[in-house]
């Protein structure tokens, strides 16, 4: 098992995250059109009268729209690099669009993933060969906050810091952006590189486009840190069906691109979200995670107004039981 942490080293503070260059993202458009798909964007049907649509990035290969990023780290990495095994910290979904794209190129991926991961998530990366190595929350979150200080070298591919990562992501903003002309998009937020990768291009193309993180009642450190002035330690549940979004606080590498990039944040309650799932999974026949439908359940609540409003369906890997316990109405 990977664990060069085992002595912390002494490190700086890691320097703050750059924001894609949209000349990045472009390129790596170019460069993963071989293993991300292009995803639909379709009209939620619904009963009330906002204008909402759904990126349904739950369709990529993975179930994730993290397969944009992974592939497109590793692509831009060095061979020689890539070539001796990659690391990466992830609660499932970005570790899978690293075993995905791996598995085309040869390589070897090692996922640090916290104990509190999805069984589900933990199965997928199995089936693509990847070596899983479980963490305590705590120490998980602490190799997010400064790699480096656990010993990891340029074979760590941050799941959200990383410049080649947000330029993957930021992919789906171009995408949106030839299709529609929306008011509002709203996008899940973990660790911050997907918000940020998207709102890095609709910011440079059309501005006046608000770009939201959507948050759960489970863990709002987005609009804590917008109310403060500065990342705070929020409350956080994790031990919620929702996972692979949320913490107790934005990471300070991404809190100067959030606070410059974002026009700030809404929450919606795990109730909402669980009848999100419900709608989604009636009206379009398919299965929204969590932290995908945090941005339909915001905006079904009204809090982005009535649009034009793009929601972000993030991912698809929901437990099968707790699919089951909010189809019948419930709350897992």
């Amino acid at each position: 098992m990977f664990t060069p942490d085992v002595a912390l080293k002494l490190q700086p503070e890691p320097a703050p995250a750059v924001a894609p260059s949209l000349a990045a993202v472009e390129a790596a458009r170019k460069r993963i059109a071989g293993f991300a798909i292009r995803t639909p964007l379709v009209r939620l049907q619904h009963d009330g009268v906002a204008e909402i649509y759904l990126k349904l990035e739950l369709l990529q290969p993975i179930g994730s729209f993290k397969i944009r990023g992974a592939a497109n780290a590793l692509l831009a990495m060095a061979e020689e690099t890539r070539g001796r095994g990659v690391i990466t910290a992830s609660a499932g979904n970005f570790a899978q669009g690293l075993g995905y794209a791996a598995g085309q190129l040869g390589i070897s991926i090692t996922a640090l993933v916290p104990e509190t991961a999805a069984q589900s998530k933990l199965q997928a990366l199995e089936r693509l060969g990847v070596a899983i190595d479980r963490r305590p929350y705590a120490q998980w979150w602490s190799i997010l906050q400064n790699p480096a200080a656990h010993g990891f070298d340029e074979r760590f591919v941050h799941p959200c810091a990383d410049a080649a990562v947000m330029a993957g992501n930021g992919t789906i903003a171009i995408e949106i952006l030839e299709e529609i002309n929306p008011r509002s998009v709203l996008v899940p937020y973990g660790g911050g590189g997907l918000a940020v990768g998207i709102a890095a291009v609709i910011k440079a193309r059309s501005p006046s486009i608000r770009v939201l993180a959507a948050e759960s009642e489970a863990g709002t450190p987005v609009a804590g840190a917008f109310a403060a002035g500065a990342p705070v330690v929020v409350p956080f549940d994790k031990d919620t069906f929702i996972t692979g979004m949320g913490s107790a606080q934005v990471l300070p590498v991404m809190w100067p691109l959030v606070r410059t990039l974002l026009d700030g944040a809404v929450s919606a309650s795990l109730q909402s979200i669980a009848a999100a799932i419900r709608l989604v999974v009636e009206r379009h026949h398919v299965v929204a995670e969590g932290a995908g439908a945090a941005p339909v359940a915001a905006a079904l609540a009204g809090k982005a107004g009535s649009g034009p409003i793009v929601c972000i369906v993030s991912g698809g890997h929901l437990d099968a039981r707790h699919l089951v316990t909010i189809m019948n109405g419930g709350l897992p």
